[in-house]
Order: structure tokens, then C-alpha cells, then sequence
């Protein structure tokens, strides 16, 4: 399943955002049938969830919404996760607090941003390590029994904080888990990927293009702004970006060419058919891409052309280091 990720419509970290244009991907999305959109109150410090509700206003009906808590940059509390600057250039601190007051703090604040009266599945967004996991559930639980959220979730947890969790939820299911993953990020696989798989919980996997990576749009001499989160993380830097576009031009492009499919949609296809996969989280930022990536959720990969890219990329030796 194809499930529109609103990351880049919050401008954080990408350069911007046109809010109108993605108003309007939003609204195609919603009548290309998408009927799930994934954001949070980090994208773009509650934009991405404002501008989510504006364009569901009077469609409500016709879209799970996901979003997450976690993430403070308005108050200090639990542990600093990273340092940056906020979307008018001025220095904050970001940090991870799962406390059980924090979480209510932001389902609320999401609640209103959204303008909605329950989440459809609220996730936390990274493991605070200053806070018991079994905290954090139990305060998601008097949410969902409050009514104001339905399902709950994790985002960039372990296979062991994910089974900390459940046991904290007891009969309530662990409904998701949300880790990155693509062609070029295959961490999951070692073990999120086999316990999620195995004990029933969905997996939304997000940046299956690696930021555009994978649509073979970023040659290796491309710069990227201090606003654009790309100029420093490692899958761009340029060696890693010739690299990945050897096996783009070498591997992918000749099946893309066959499929009539673009290299984005091929490589979401890829993530789709992988066992234990639930959706792909991709993002856009207007109604062209949301056409190109609800294509790619009706392309179905023949074994010998999965087995052909995950060998050319399980082969690649990028440098990921910190």
C-alpha cells in the first residue's frame, strides 16, 4: 500500500514547502483513492499537520490519519536528540520526551493542528531512554480510552522495544512500527523487519527513495542548502551518490525502461513486495508526484528483477558513517 508521507510538505529540512501546491497533492491523493496520510508535529514544528488539516477539511472521511509524539522543540524534557535550526533559520534544541504529560501535551496540540477529533494511530516517534516504555504506553492507553486516539504505534524502535512495548499494552495490539528502509538502508532486515513479521505488526516503512535518492533525480555534483537536510546526511555524500547511480543506470534503469515505470517507481515496488512490509510512506509535494507514486503501488516486480536489485544493492559498499 502506498501511504502519503507529508515529511517534505512541512519544509523542515527540505528547502521549503509550497503550501498550496501541497494542498492540491493531498487533495489528489485523497482522489486517487490514498486513503492514509502519515505526518507529525516535528514536520516543519506543526506546519505539516496544519497544512494536513486544511486540505482534509470536509473530507475527513475518506483518509486514515497517522501521526506521531516525541519529538519536543518547545520545551526541554527527556533527552536532547539533536540540535538545529528552526524554519526561520534560528538555533533549537530537539529532544525526545515520552513522558506520559508530553504525550498528552502533543496528542492535544495535534488534535487541534489537525483539526480532527481522534487519531486514527499515533506513534511515538524515537525511543526516549529517560522515560519507561511501559510509561509512555500506559499514557497512550488512557488517550485511546479517552477516545482521542485509535491505535498505537512506534516509530525507530528495536525488536526489544517493540516487545517492551506490547507487554506494557497487554490486550492492546502494537499496531506499527515505522523505520526507514530502502535499497540503500537495510538495517531493519537483521531483526525489526523478522519480529515485526512475526508477531503481527504492521510495518510503515518510510524513505523507501531515500529523499529522491532512488529516483535517480541527484547526481553527485549537486549541492544542497543548509535548509535542505540532505547536505549532510551520509547517503548524499557525493561518493555515495556516484555509487548509487552506477547500479540506478546499471540494474534499475533497464527494468524501469521494460516496466515503462519510472526508477521511483520501481524502487517502491521493491519495498512493497519484501515480506512483512505493510506500506510505503512516500512523500509529495504536488499532485504530479502523487500520480507518479500511486502508480507505483500497481507494479508488481517479477522474482528475477527483485532478486537482480537486491543483489546490486546488497553488493554496494556505501560510507555511512557518522
Amino acid at each position: 500500500m502506498i501511504t502519503l508521507g507529508a515529511w517534505a510538505i512541512g519544509g523542515w529540512q527540505w528547502g521549503g514547502s509550497d503550501d498550496a501546491l501541497a494542498r492540491a497533492a493531498i487533495t489528489r491523493a485523497l482522489d486517487r483513492g490514498m486513503n492514509a496520510i502519515d505526518t507529525a508535529p516535528i514536520y516543519g514544528f506543526g506546519h505539516s499537520e496544519r497544512v494536513v488539516g486544511s486540505a482534509l477539511a470536509g473530507r475527513r472521511d475518506e483518509a486514515l490519519v497517522l501521526t506521531k509524539a516525541g519529538f519536543r522543540w518547545d520545551a526541554k524534557g527527556g533527552q536532547l536528540a539533536f540540535r538545529g535550526n528552526d524554519l526561520a533559520g534560528k538555533p533549537i534544541d530537539v529532544y525526545a520526551n515520552s513522558r506520559p504529560e508530553s504525550l498528552r501535551h502533543e496528542v492535544e496540540e495535534s488534535l487541534t493542528r489537525l483539526g480532527i477529533e481522534r487519531i486514527d494511530l499515533l506513534q511515538i516517534h524515537r525511543r526516549d531512554p529517560t522515560t519507561p516504555v511501559a510509561d509512555s504506553m500506559g499514557a497512550l492507553l488512557e488517550l485511546r480510552a479517552e477516545g482521542k486516539l485509535r491505535a498505537i504505534g512506534v516509530s525507530n524502535y528495536t525488536a526489544r522495544e517493540m516487545g517492551e512495548a506490547q507487554r506494557a499494552l497487554g490486550d492492546v495490539p502494537l499496531a506499527s512500527t515505522q523505520p526507514r528502509y530502502s535499497l540503500v538502508r537495510r538495517e531493519i532486515e537483521a531483526d525489526v523487519l523478522p519480529y515485526a513479521f512475526e508477531h503481527g505488526i504492521g510495518v510503515l516503512a518510510y524513505s523507501p527513495l531515500e529523499q529522491g535518492l532512488l529516483a535517480g533525480a541527484v547526481p553527485a555534483e549537486r549541492t544542497f542548502p543548509e535548509n535542505d537536510g540532505r547536505h549532510k546526511r551520509a547517503t548524499f555524500r557525493p561518493q555515495n551518490r556516484a555509487a548509487v547511480n552506477r547500479v540506478l543506470d546499471d540494474v534499475m534503469r533497464p527494468i524501469a525502461e521494460q516496466r515503462g515505470a519510472t526508477l521511483a517507481q520501481v524502487s517502491v515496488a521493491w519495498i512493497l513486495g519484501r515480506a512483512g512490509i505493510t506500506a510505503a510512506l512516500v512523500g509529495a509535494r504536488n499532485p504530479e508526484q502523487v500520480d507518479e507514486n500511486a502508480a507505483a503501488g500497481d507494479l508488481v516486480l517479477d522474482p528475477e528483477e527483485a532478486a537482480a536489485l537486491d543483489a546490486a544493492f546488497g553488493s554496494l559498499e556505501l560510507d555511512l558513517s557518522a
